[in-house]
């Protein structure tokens, strides 16, 4: 019998060493590197002698068969997937504990069985328990597959028993493969039950959604690699203080990447949020003075979303700049070109911005409305609420263009907006109706449009 081989895997990248060190070669990170028992299969077959040939095929053959998207009865889910679900998908959700993974992928998986058979695999609950959640979902009469195990075997061989077309495994991290030593949800477990669950994926056509569990920094739980492996990377990102969820795509191979679906937590589970802006959008009726509307694009679609800022007086020495849902560093830089193009020094006033709703905006769409909204709060200065703006802000002090400027216009008017402080190179080549776009083509124009 062959002896069992030893390596050293890091944790943040998956690569492999023949002897542990400090720091990893590849991603460079320190103290990832941590020992792994490989399964060693010897002889004839490891070194390729007497292994199957493979199915040669040119690319006309395979793609001669190109089989349909299923929907998977939530329509914000299909958009995060790109479509609906695609056959052999093999799919990674990963969200902090209590947020609602299980509960949305059982209602996906109790609307799926009318079309395509289903097997839901828990690891971590009985089959009671599911059952006993099913019931407050009212989902309790579908006939579902359920299977509580955490051996990965066994349930390959249900999978084959039951003829699924759609697997849910729940969590990746407590599933176990056979001949590793190491326990549930250590690297060399991870990476070989990930390999083979994509594997059948693959071969079978057999779509498949993974849970992940989530570390304190926000990232899925295991090494980098099975985030490679896999077809799609979704998140779940939740407000405590809010009862609107967003699951966003953070890797897809069939769709758009940073693409989101908004859903709401209700007492039978969760609803799909099919126009997302009016969560976004305050619906005070006093103006304040500190906040703009803007138009961000968020996968393949425009969202409107109200960029706060505040800004006071410093009670200390040392000035605080605070930024929620965008970039701290962006922020820095912004304020930086206000005071030498705008013409307004916050060398001793506290600045805060925040974007309502707990979205975060990466794009640069948002420098525009955010230096207005700060001059807002800077004068007390109340902008019109009917007016949005977006645009990019360069050092030298110029608005720059950003994509989809119509889209977002259009978006804006659909919602009721009638003013738009915009890039001059956005303006719309006609006139939209009930909406007046103001091409600006520097801040300091910028500022007299809004507040003249």
């Amino acid at each position: 019998m062959a002896k069992t081989r030893t390596a050293y895997v890091c944790s943040s990248c998956g690569a492999h060493s023949v002897k542990w060190q400090g720091q990893c070669a590849d991603c460079g990170d320190w103290n990832t590197l941590s020992e792994v028992r490989l399964a060693h299969g010897g002889g004839a077959a490891a070194s390729g002698a007497g292994a199957g040939l493979a199915a040669l095929a040119t690319l006309a053959e395979a793609g001669a068969e190109e089989r349909e998207r299923t929907t998977t009865g939530f329509g914000e889910f299909d958009r995060v997937l790109g479509g609906g679900l695609v056959p052999g998908a093999v799919i990674l959700l990963g969200g902090d504990p209590g947020v609602g993974k299980s509960t949305l992928l059982l209602q996906v998986a109790a609307r799926l069985r009318g079309s395509l058979p289903v097997l839901y695999v828990s690891g971590e609950e009985s089959l009671r328990q599911v059952a006993q959640r099913a019931r407050r979902l009212g989902v309790a009469d579908s006939d579902l597959h359920l299977l509580a195990e955490t051996r990965l075997d066994v349930m390959l061989d249900a999978v084959t028993r039951s003829r699924a077309s759609v697997l849910i495994v729940d969590s990746m991290q407590t599933i176990t493969a056979d001949g590793l030593d190491s326990a549930a949800g250590s690297v060399s477990q991870l990476r070989e039950c990930v390999a083979r669950l994509v594997r059948l994926a693959k071969e079978r056509d057999v779509a498949v959604f993974i849970v992940g569990h989530v570390t304190k920094e926000g990232a899925i739980a295991g090494p980098r690699v099975v985030e490679h492996m896999v077809d799609t990377v979704l998140y779940f990102e939740s407000d405590p203080a809010s009862r609107f969820s967003m699951v966003r795509a953070v890797k897809n191979r069939f769709g758009a990447v940073n693409e989101i679906g908004m859903f709401a937590m209700g007492a039978e589970g969760f609803r799909e949020v099919k126009n997302p802006s009016a969560i976004f959008l305050s619906r005070d009726t006093a103006e304040t003075a500190g906040g703009v509307v803007t138009v961000a694009w968020e996968g393949s679609r425009p969202m409107l979303v109200e960029v706060q800022a505040l800004v006071t007086e410093s009670a200390g020495g040392y000035p605080r700049r605070l930024s929620q849902g965008q970039d701290q560093n962006r922020l820095n830089l912004l304020l930086a070109v206000l005071q030498r193009h705008g013409g307004l020094s916050l060398a001793g006033d506290d600045v805060f911005v925040n974007v309502v709703g707990g979205i975060r905006i990466a794009e640069t769409a948002a420098d525009l409305p955010t230096l207005l909204a700060v001059v807002s709060s800077l004068r007390d200065r109340v902008l019109d609420r009917r007016t949005i703006s977006f645009g990019e802000i360069g050092l030298a002090g110029e608005v720059r263009p950003v994509r989809y400027g119509e889209e977002r216009l259009a978006e804006a008017a659909k919602q009721g907006f009638r003013r738009a402080i915009v890039p001059k190179a956005n303006a719309p080549r006609r006139a939209l109706e009930g909406m007046e776009a103001i091409p600006v083509s520097g801040l300091s124009e910028a500022l007299d449009a809004a507040f003249g």
